[in-house]
């Protein structure tokens, strides 16, 4: 499964609608990150400040919706969606990995996502934000981030009630952590990575999906999941 990051963000501006529609049409499933805003609504950006992705400054948790809507990110013309926006505008076949960048934003997150048609997976590096995921449903699935060996990527995630776990690419070649999740019924979604001859070799050793900046790297043979580990 190729996993377009950010709406693959070496191709266009990162988490805005433009990216996000374009991976939509040749992804199988886009990973997004959401966090807070001055105004209380969910907006999709990864930093906490907008000054790298935009002609403005300061911290998102600062600033409101409106202000943020008037931001022109990496000079495309696009601004900074809500969630709510990014979720109506996705093929409702291709899946879509939620990552919460902060605590306290899991209810409102499950809230919008409930109406969802897509396959929608939420993620974070932050065991307490799974935790008021797993506290808002019981059942949508869950993904746990890690890029440590010692943060227990396969023994946390189940502690969580994780679907799937989430590593640094890095990880899978140095440890078991493939195996151990499969033996588990875990998923694995290895990050970020662009190089094809990388991606191939993280298939062969048996990710079930790769996060990537760039489209068109995961070989076609391996674009289908034969399983429900797909996020």
């Amino acid at each position: 499964m190729e996993i377009a990051h950010r709406g693959y963000a070496a191709e266009a501006p990162e988490n805005t609608l433009a990216a996000l529609r374009r991976a939509g049409r040749h992804a199988d499933a886009v990973e997004i990150d959401v966090r807070r805003c001055g105004s209380g609504d969910l907006v999709v950006i990864h930093d906490a400040e907008v000054d790298r992705l935009t002609d403005g400054t300061g911290r998102v948790a600062d600033l409101s919706l409106a202000e943020l809507e008037a931001l022109d990110v990496l000079g495309s013309g696009e601004s900074i969606p809500t969630l709510a926006e990014v979720l109506s505008i996705v093929p409702a076949d291709v899946a879509i990995n939620v990552e919460l960048k902060e605590t306290g934003i899991a209810t409102d997150a499950v809230e919008a996502i409930d109406p969802a048609e897509n396959p929608v997976i939420v993620s974070s590096f932050s065991e307490r934000a799974l935790r008021e995921t797993r506290a808002a449903s019981a059942s949508i699935p869950t993904a746990y981030l890690a890029d440590r060996l010692r943060d227990r990527p396969v023994t946390t995630a189940v502690e969580l009630d994780c679907r799937c776990v989430h590593p640094r690419f890095a990880l899978c070649f140095y440890s078991p952590i493939i195996s151990r999740a499969h033996d588990l019924g875990l998923g694995v979604n290895a990050w970020t990575v662009d190089d094809p001859l990388v991606v191939r070799a993280l298939c062969r050793l048996g990710v079930d999906g790769v996060v990537t900046d760039r489209s068109g790297v995961v070989p076609d043979r391996y674009r289908t999941v034969a399983d429900d580990r797909k996020p």
